[in-house]
């Protein structure tokens, strides 16, 4: 009899390190996953402001450009062309096959004015040289920051090559209880004017810099606990 229970006994903590195991497996490839679909970001710097917040963390789609072309009024993350060391964030003003005009604070894509509502008055401006009939080249964007006064951009060290993309910034997740916590709002309406169809795609650092930001011990257990929630409820239901 008490062999009988031994065996049990042996059975099911066999049972048990074989369910702890599958789910850590599991959580491990849940998480390269993630990581390969996404990409959290600190934001260190002004120049989103009033869309991101300096010491923001922010969600990055990485897949989403592998289906589709970016699209003007996306808010990306990029290699900075000035510094490849650097992550830079912006907002796309103009796509290939686009011309731009930026004289003062007025900017025109295929000569129309847009009525940019994402950029405030207080963060108006334009420390730059005007320009005057731009066209993007292919497979290249011009971005610019929501801070005009304080954004290093695409008005003063040019295009953002396609290859430079890592994906589209689709959350702000910390802080919470932000005055822009949560998805970034869609400014397609923006753009909706815009004449004429575009080409086909084929600090610096305090200002306009990214911190590459990977999961730490924290999110890891966020990631972990259900999996281990479900052993534990596994577990019990077998008993």
């Amino acid at each position: 009899m008490n062999g009988l229970k031994e065996e049990k006994k042996i059975r099911t903590q066999s049972r048990i390190v074989r369910e702890i195991i599958e789910t850590l497996v599991l959580t491990i490839l849940m998480f390269v996953i993630i990581n390969l679909a996404v990409q959290n970001y600190d934001v260190d710097g002004p120049s989103m402001e009033p869309s991101l917040h300096d010491k923001e963390r922010i969600m990055v789609d990485k897949v989403s450009y592998h289906l589709h072309d970016p699209s003007r009024g996306d808010v990306i993350v990029f290699i900075a062309p000035p510094d490849p060391q650097l992550n830079y964030v912006k907002r796309i003003i103009g796509v290939p096959g686009d011309v731009i005009t930026i004289q003062g604070t007025v900017v025109k894509i295929n000569n129309t004015i847009l009525q940019e509502r994402y950029v405030s008055p207080s963060y108006q401006g334009n420390p730059y040289l005007p320009i005057v009939n731009k066209m993007v080249p292919n497979g290249s964007y011009f971005v610019m920051g929501d801070d005009r006064k304080n954004s290093s951009d695409s008005r003063l060290w040019g295009f953002v090559p396609r290859q430079n993309i890592i994906g589209r910034a689709t959350l702000v997740y910390w802080p919470l209880n932000e005055s822009n916590s949560g998805f970034l709002p869609d400014v397609s309406s923006v753009f909706a004017h815009v004449t004429g169809k575009a080409a086909t795609a084929s600090s610096l650092s305090s200002n306009n810099a990214l911190k590459d930001s990977t999961f730490g011990t924290g999110e890891l257990a966020f990631f972990a606990m259900p999996g281990f929630l479900l052993v534990c409820s596994r577990y019990r239901k077998k008993r």
